[in-house]
């Protein structure tokens, strides 16, 4: 589990495609690599990854191939960057919203344009993700707890203030970027409890 708050930007060292159709990623990692173990989850663009290797100030982790596929990893190469964050603690702050490092979707930014010494951006996605968003509600975008600004009939949008450009990722996005994409997880339980409970009525007024 995560809450969402970039604890590091690391840059990529390399990411080497195996035999599977899986690969193996390295970043470079100063700030995490000293309290990181081999088994601990770290959220790499907001996908929980298990470290394999600890070295010399670099992590290393596994990528399945559905991993590959359903998120926007498969676009990582040597120079690029990437935001971390440790798994949470008993008794850490939650700074963000609880975010659980499985991808929803891969979201795409149709816009940025800049509001004072804010960024705006607009991020396109599915009717899934869009049914569970609401005006001000929080949404993990590339593993950023965010707060959704508007809402489209395709899209959505989110504000971010310099620390956050110059802390993460979206500091370098621009249009036609693909970003993953998280649900808050307790919208996403809500709307199963409520789709199950329409279910289990409808079956009571046909008995």
């Amino acid at each position: 589990m995560f809450s969402g708050i970039v604890e590091e930007l690391a840059k990529v060292s390399f990411q080497d495609s195996k035999p599977d159709g899986g690969s193996r990623l390295v970043v470079e990692s100063a700030i995490l690599s000293p309290e990181a173990s081999i088994g601990d989850s770290i959220a790499v663009n907001g996908i929980c990854l298990t470290v394999t290797s600890v070295e010399k100030g670099e992590l290393s982790f596994d990528i399945s191939p559905e991993t590959l596929r359903v998120t926007n990893l498969n676009q990582l190469g040597s120079g690029d960057v990437a935001n971390l964050e440790l798994s949470l603690q008993i008794g850490d702050r939650l700074g963000g919203h609880f975010v659980s490092g499985h991808i929803d979707d891969v979201g795409e930014i149709v816009d940025r344009r800049s509001e004072g010494d804010c960024s705006v951006f607009r991020i396109a996605a599915n009717k899934d993700i869009l049914n569970l968003l609401i005006d001000r509600g929080s949404i993990s975008v590339d593993g950023i707890s965010l707060t959704v600004t508007k809402i489209f009939e395709d899209a959505f949008e989110i504000v971010i203030i310099p620390h956050t450009a110059k802390l993460t990722t979206l500091g370098t996005k621009s249009v036609g970027d693909k970003v993953n994409l998280e649900s808050d997880m307790i919208g996403k339980y809500i709307a199963r409890l409520m789709m199950t409970s329409n279910i289990e009525g409808r079956e009571k007024i046909d008995i």
